[in-house]
């Protein structure tokens, strides 16, 4: 059991015994801020103040008097107008990690209820390289499903890829009209990327679903979307010419972050369905025509979700309403989790909205919206110029050249954690990506945030490499301890304010992990993974380890080491951030 929880059950036992609602009271304790007043707080006392006319202090007290301690917790101290102030007993905080120590999964029980998730997140358009703002929903998505399988939960990832949209129809444009036939030949994507700049150049403005614009090139597209989309040969042709490549380039970027999909399914993949999703939803009277188009109306202030174009072309919306409708059928999940960024916020409620009316209300549809990836001058990072400065491929590369030059033998002054000559690639790899990953993952997700290099590769503040800094300290006293796994002979004591604290930290583990997976917020986890380093620095600074004079001492003080890099290697890999043992 989660240990907030425990004491949550123990406070719901004092409220239920004074006829208060254990619920709300159970529901006010959170871990306090400030370490120094307790382990963790319960402020039901000014709340239940309020509504009985009665001094909080005055409830606080009765609470106190009530709750049951059981050796687990000390008396709870009253605060300000009411807070109570909980501490875990020295004893409980020892015995808990011994039992984390011994548990192969750190303590984490099975989740009940069990949760199946289908979680669709990267999805790039496969008709030019990935850039970098493809970065977030890769990173978050992955995230998330590691997350969500540590806790026991199934877990579906799907990649939806954009290869049936109105990009296509950009592409077999240029293909026909400004191709460089010996550069495709020599790079296939390389000149589909360059085709799409160059078509793109030539439209009247830059939306590419612009409805009402005058664009004779914007327009040709549009009839090259509509003729792949009714099957015409030539142009089915041609996208089956460029997909392979396509697919291919793709899945370098995926290699070198460590990513994979249990299913990956392109727009194309659903088109047989599209038809009569469109029919089911006019039959149904969802959806109406107008103009010789099909939509679902949303009132004057709301503008209508487009089902199919006047052209025959069908939409975005038309095929996610069929992956919801496929996916619901196929895998019957609790809950389909939608990593996009938030300028589709509209597009999913339109969505979401109308699976219910279609009769879609078995799983649990969530949008996991995010924000902007920001250059220095704090506006979106443009992805459409095709330079490599904004490929996920050239970002990568950046990050692993800095992570080298950080991690090079003059640069390290450490010499016990200095790293091999032979292991510093895989190393600057493992840094250098685990940066980009952590700046990102440590993010709360619905704001946007500036890309800074320097921030990201910092050997100290709350970044990537730091954690793993951490993580290769532990194991650098493990062996010189000899016991990698920790001291066969432990029995940890808790008898410092300093190993007092980096055990609760380390007993916060499952508490966490539950709180990031509750609102979709790896965040959480980044900020857990700092607090855990700082805890394990002071404990670090002043608690000997290999040097502490009484036998006892020196084998908790080992068995902490290793449960802490057990805990910082477990955090590290749900971000999707290799740990290393040398630094």
């Amino acid at each position: 059991m989660k240990l907030i929880q425990k004491i949550r059950d123990r406070m719901a036992k004092a409220a239920d015994a004074l006829g208060y609602s254990a619920m709300d009271v159970a529901a006010s304790v959170r871990p306090c801020n400030d370490p120094t007043h307790g382990h963790y707080q319960a402020n039901a006392a000014m709340a239940l103040g309020k509504k009985l006319g009665r001094p909080p202090r005055e409830i606080a007290s009765e609470l106190a008097a009530s709750v049951p301690l059981d050796g687990f917790l000390a008396a709870p101290e009253i605060a300000g107008p009411g807070f109570l102030n909980l501490c875990l007993t020295d004893q409980a905080i020892a015995t808990g990690l011994e039992e984390m120590a011994a548990s192969p999964c750190l303590g984490l029980e099975a989740p009940s209820p069990k949760r199946k998730l289908v979680i669709d997140f990267s999805g790039p358009n496969v008709a030019k390289p990935m850039h970098v703002g493809h970065l977030r929903s890769t990173i978050l998505g992955d995230g998330l499903a590691r997350l969500f399988r540590t806790l026991g939960h199934e877990v579906i990832t799907v990649n939806h890829l954009g290869d049936w949209g109105a990009q296509f129809g950009i592409l077999l444009y240029g293909y026909k009209n400004l191709l460089n036939r010996e550069a495709f030949n020599a790079d296939p994507v390389k000149e589909l990327s360059r085709l799409y700049v160059e078509v793109r150049k030539h439209f009247a403005a830059d939306d590419e679903d612009e409805a009402d614009s005058v664009d004779p090139v914007r327009d040709a597209c549009r009839l090259e979307t509509a003729k792949l989309h009714r099957l015409d040969p030539e142009n089915l042709e041609l996208w089956k010419q460029f997909m392979p490549s396509c697919l291919e380039e793709i899945s370098k970027a995926y290699n070198r972050l460590g990513v994979s999909f249990d299913h990956i399914r392109g727009e194309s993949f659903y088109q047989p369905y599209l038809a009569d999703v469109a029919a089911q939803l006019e039959s149904l009277k969802i959806a109406e025509p107008s103009q010789g188009a099909l939509v679902v109306l949303y009132g004057e202030k709301e503008a209508p979700a487009l089902i199919r174009k006047r052209d025959g072309a069908y939409t975005y919306a038309t095929t996610d309403l069929a992956a919801v409708k496929h996916r619901a059928d196929h895998f019957q999940p609790t809950d389909i989790v939608y990593v996009v960024d938030s300028r589709q916020a509209q597009h999913f409620k339109q969505v979401f909205d109308i699976a219910k009316r279609w009769g879609i209300t078995g799983p649990k549809l969530h949008h996991v919206a995010f924000g902007s990836v920001l250059g220095p001058d704090g506006k979106p990072i443009k992805t459409r110029d095709g330079k490599a400065s904004t490929t996920l491929e050239g970002l990568l590369d950046e990050a692993v050249k800095l992570a080298a030059k950080l991690n090079a033998p003059e640069a390290n002054d450490s010499a016990e954690l200095a790293v091999p000559v032979l292991e510093s690639e895989e190393v600057a790899s493992a840094v250098g990506i685990g940066a980009v990953k952590y700046a990102d993952l440590s993010q709360n997700r619905t704001t946007d945030y500036k890309f800074n290099w320097d921030k990201m590769m910092a050997m100290d503040g709350n970044t990537a490499t730091y954690m793993q800094y951490a993580f290769a300290r532990c194991r650098s006293i493990l062996r010189k301890a000899g016991h990698l796994e920790g001291s066969p002979e432990a029995k940890i004591k808790v008898e410092t304010p300093e190993e007092r604290f980096l055990g609760v930290m380390l007993l916060r583990y499952a508490e966490v992990l539950e709180a990031a997976a509750e609102d979709f917020r790896p965040n959480i986890l980044t900020a857990y993974l700092w607090d855990l380093a700082k805890a394990f620095s002071v404990f670090f600074q002043n608690c000997p380890v290999l040097k502490a004079q009484e036998e006892g001492a020196l084998h908790s003080r080992i068995a902490l080491c290793a449960l802490t890099s057990k805990v910082l290697e477990a955090v590290l890999e749900v971000l999707g951030i290799r740990v290393l043992e040398r630094m």
